[in-house]
């Protein structure tokens, strides 16, 4: 029986990610002199500097007051979960892009399975080829990626450590490729590493050229298991990820925000990158969640349903500012998160001989946008239901219909009246005891806007009487009538019973 082929392995890294994950939510301090610390006042760390700040001497470990000493004009910021957060969620998604089986080994690492991956590629070199992609997805999502191809885990990592990125190991050549590198790279905070120290054994190849039995015995498991990896063998299993239910971006904001607008701005950004994420997925945002930080140590949470599946990030930010001007949060704003809770946009089935169907995602966009002007309990399809009061409707949710798969020319009139009814049914003065005589719109600040019905009617026809709802505690009697103004206009009007009002119903074009 052949051996089995060695299986290869990709590695997608973001060098100094903390520092990488806040200039994907602030890209204007790419260009400038910045550092991110860990820590509080005096006793905060550097953690990473931007090309920058490292050429003027910034290096990690070093204080605040270290830092500004060297570079005075130094942007200073601190750890962001959120925004690392994010930050990692889109690297997995580039990497699940490119294979189905991918670990999150580390915040801004991943290991990818490329087994089977090269029939995809035609050029000469697909591995490397498929290096160059993920570094083209990878900067569309803001990130600054490497890439290493192996055999195994430590030299995948190690080859995406290298500057010129993407570089590939080839099969079979992993023990040489990590045999000259120091003996810290294979096991940085082992005990082990101390040990061999002691031992005279100072490179990968030193320690893959001692006996296997030999260590073991000395070192144990643990020795055993870094032996095989400083040899090009690694036995650990690639661990599956599995994708997050909601997308989720966000930033901590080094002062707060009072005032509206700047929170906008900021928020934009965030709603453009989840956006990118929903679109890279096949996915919109149906219902989104606002998460609010307060000055000193406050929490604000807000959920805002969408009326369909949309990417539309201008839509999503005027919903959050219509929620945020009717109910402002009360204090200083100091970190936000928005959160998308996903779900399968619309599908329109193109047709070659019928009319184009609405684009889902520009019908979505439009129904959030009447919804936040009107509310959520004011827009919809009015659907009829099952009662004799021509009023009664309720709101169902708006779902055109499918359009016809052949174009139909429309067919000529045959002089038909349609009515237009008045909703809600405008208030009527009429002279007339036995039959509408004479009708007139009383003006009042209700009324204004609404059609004027003026004039000595020329022909009634009535009453038609409704009695309904005879069980409900305000049934509803009424005397309908069909009337003709003499300065013309055909409407259907009514009279209340109980109160004696009349109110017009309806207009007949």
């Amino acid at each position: 029986m052949s051996p089995s082929p060695s299986p290869r392995l990709a590695c997608l890294r973001v060098p100094f990610f903390p520092l990488a994950a806040r200039l994907r939510s602030e890209p204007e301090l790419a260009g400038e002199a910045a550092a991110i610390f860990q820590g509080n006042g005096a006793a905060a760390r550097l953690v990473a500097a931007t090309r920058r700040g490292r050429r003027a001497g910034l290096t990690a470990g070093m204080s605040p007051a270290q830092a500004r000493a060297l570079v005075p004009d130094l942007a200073v910021r601190g750890r962001d979960p959120t925004c690392e957060e994010a930050a990692r969620q889109a690297l997995l998604e580039v990497a699940e892009r490119v294979s189905p089986r991918i670990e999150d080994a580390a915040p801004g690492e991943v290991y990818l399975d490329l087994d089977g991956l090269d029939l995809l590629w035609s050029d000469a070199e697909p591995e490397l080829e498929l290096g160059h992609a993920l570094i083209r997805d990878a900067a569309a999502v803001g990130l600054q990626a490497r890439v290493g191809i192996a055999e195994s885990k430590l030299a995948a990592r190690i080859a995406a450590e290298q500057p010129r990125s993407p570089t590939a190991v080839a099969t079979g050549e992993a023990a040489a490729f990590l045999a000259p590198l120091p003996l810290r790279r294979l096991a940085p905070e082992s005990d082990v590493a101390e040990v061999l120290r002691r031992w005279g054994v100072r490179s990968i190849g030193d320690f893959a050229r001692l006996d296997g039995n030999e260590v073991a015995s000395r070192l144990g498991e643990t020795g055993h298991e870094l032996h095989r990896r400083a040899r090009g063998l690694d036995s650990r299993p690639l661990v599956p990820h599995s994708p997050p239910p909601v997308f989720r971006e966000g930033l901590e904001l080094d002062w707060p925000l009072e005032r509206l607008e700047p929170f906008l701005f900021m928020a934009r950004g965030a709603l453009d990158r989840l956006v990118q994420r929903l679109e890279a997925h096949g996915l919109a945002c149906l219902r989104l969640e606002i998460e609010l930080r307060l000055e000193p140590a406050g929490h604000l949470a807000r959920s805002l349903a969408l009326p369909g599946p949309t990417r539309d990030a201008k839509t999503l930010l005027t919903l959050v500012r219509l929620d945020l001007e009717s109910s402002p949060p009360g204090a200083p704003v100091t970190g936000f998160a928005l959160t998308a809770h996903p779900d399968r946009p619309r599908e329109a089935q193109l047709s070659l001989f019928g009319p184009e169907a609405l684009s889902p995602d520009l019908l979505a966009a439009t129904l959030a946008r009447l919804f936040s002007i009107l509310g959520p309990d004011r827009a919809g399809s009015p659907e009829a239901v099952d009662s004799h009061r021509p009023e009664r409707f309720r709101l169902a949710p708006y779902a055109p219909p499918a359009p016809p798969k052949l174009a139909v020319e429309p067919r000529s009139a045959r002089g038909l009246l349609a009515v237009r009814t008045l909703r809600p049914p405008l208030p009527l003065e009429v002279l007339g005891d036995e039959r509408p005589r004479r009708l007139h719109t009383p003006v009042t600040e209700e009324t204004a806007r609404r059609p004027r019905i003026d004039g000595p009617v020329r022909v009634a026809s009535g009453p038609w009487r409704l009695e309904t709802d005879w069980w409900e505690e305000e049934p509803s009697r009424r005397d309908y009538w069909d009337v003709e103004l003499a300065g013309g206009g055909l409407y259907r009007i009514f009279r209340d019973r109980e109160s004696g009002e009349w109110f017009a119903d309806g207009m007949y074009d």
